[in-house]
């Protein structure tokens, strides 16, 4: 209703124009106020009678706009002009068109010459009544014109709902589908505003209007770019859905819970409950990495072993271990290949699959490591430290058997026992659960906005 009213407002300043816009298109532009005078002689339709010599000469004067209570009676073939004009010059106009009239034999011209000197209403009054003209002139036209917007308006609207009916089944996004049943209703508005610029003779300041809105339309799609890029991004986001709210994704160097997405840029929570807003273009150009689209994950563990272990036996211990975690997928099965030889171990990596809608995976992979940990050491299977060279700029004094003994050293403190199972292996839930706070806050406008719920 908004645009509707915009609209009505625009034809009716269009139609008040000063000056007179429609004339102007249909009877051509008006003349210079110079006084143009003929030889030839004003006709009158039939015998010239008193009233035909009168309505006549009224006529004209009354078309040149240039005389106020013009009144022109005709006795005997005798012209009386009365009224009032602006300069001396239109009186003699009025006086030579009379002479000129046939079946006219005198003219008598008491026509007045308005006096502008110090202050007056007089120009603003004539102006008002002038305005007063030109609106019983144009009335018709303004209400047949906001008949027919209104027509359009509302006739467009039913082919913009009928639409939306129609791409219900082809179109799965409803915000695409308002975009798409918009554009095809809104041409049916444009004509209906056409039919109106049409009847009121203002087609010519409708092709300036479009003319101008052209190049203000270049200088403003250069100006706000950024704004138009990022609006068709999130169309095309919305068509191709990538990802879906409460998704755990990573882009152009960000990692988080998607939390909502609008015309300008999709919201994502962190892990740390921060939110942050990356604009739809720069997220349609960049690498989406979705750790949500499918619900199994794999999680890596890297862990060095001595030389004189026995890769076989490793092998069987971190997948029997690994068989323990309820948290950790038989299907597809884990594996524990040999990665790489060090300087001082060989390298094992382990791969385990696990449920990434509800286990997280950063919790998830301490409890491996743990019970792996746990479970090599009681199996007497070496985990060496990486090979260092120290060096002693100044050299280490050592002391003879002559210096004194040398002191025992402390005694070691024996390892501890670590459990096998503790109270962090039954909460891993994902990092959605946590975040579930922050991802029911609005965030500019709220779900109404949110591309992503349409």
């Amino acid at each position: 209703m908004i645009f509707l009213r915009t609209c009505l407002l625009i034809l009716s300043l269009a139609l008040f124009l000063p000056g007179g816009q429609v004339s102007a298109q249909t009877a051509g532009a008006e003349s210079s106020s110079d006084v143009v005078s003929t030889d030839q002689a004003v006709s009158v339709t039939g015998q010239a009678s008193d009233a035909d010599i009168a309505a006549r000469i009224t006529g004209i004067l009354d078309a040149t706009g240039w005389y106020e209570d013009i009144s022109v009676k005709v006795e005997d073939g005798i012209v009386f002009i009365d009224g009032t004009a602006e300069a001396t010059k239109d009186v003699d106009w009025a006086r030579n068109l009379a002479a000129k009239t046939d079946g006219v034999v005198a003219v008598v011209n008491r026509l007045e010459i308005t006096a502008l000197e110090g202050l007056t209403l007089q120009p603003a009054v004539r102006e008002l009544r002038k305005v007063i003209k030109k609106t019983v002139q144009v009335l018709p036209l303004l209400v047949i014109g906001i008949v027919i917007i209104t027509l359009a308006y509302y006739v467009s609207r039913g082919i913009a709902a009928g639409m939306r009916r129609l791409f219900r089944t082809r179109i799965e996004s409803p915000f695409l589908r308002d975009i798409a049943a918009r554009a095809v209703a809104f041409p049916v508005f444009l004509t209906g505003v056409y039919v109106v610029l049409q009847i009121c003779g203002l087609t010519q300041l409708a092709l300036s209007l479009l003319g101008g809105a052209g190049v203000v339309g270049i200088v403003v799609g250069f100006a706000f770019r950024d704004i138009a890029e990022n609006f068709l991004a999130s169309l095309l986001l919305s068509l191709r859905r990538p990802f879906s709210r409460g998704h755990f994704i990573s882009v152009a160097g960000h990692q988080g819970v998607v939390h909502s997405m609008n015309t300008r840029s999709t919201i994502l929570v962190s892990s740390e409950g921060n939110h942050i807003q990356i604009p739809n273009a720069t997220i349609y150009k960049s690498d989406i990495e979705n750790f949500s689209a499918s619900p199994q994950r794999q999680g890596t563990v890297d862990v060095g072993i001595g030389y004189d272990a026995s890769i076989s036996e490793v092998q069987d211990v971190v997948l029997s271990e690994l068989g323990q975690i309820d948290a950790v997928l038989s299907d597809p099965e884990p594996t524990v290949l040999a990665d790489a030889l060090g300087s001082s171990t060989v390298n094992m990596k382990i791969r385990y699959w696990f449920d990434g809608h509800q286990i997280s995976a950063v919790k998830l992979q301490s409890v491996v490591i743990r019970r792996v940990k746990r479970a090599l050491m009681e199996a007497g299977i070496s985990m060496p430290d990486d090979a260092r060279e120290i060096i002693f700029p100044e050299g280490v004094p050592i002391a003879g058997a002559s210096e004194g003994s040398v002191s025992e050293p402390a005694p070691s403190r024996p390892p501890s026992e670590e459990p096998r199972n503790t109270a962090s292996d039954t909460d891993l839930a994902n990092e959605v659960g946590d975040l579930q706070e922050q991802l029911d806050t609005a965030v500019e406008g709220g779900k109404a906005d949110d591309l992503l719920d349409k």
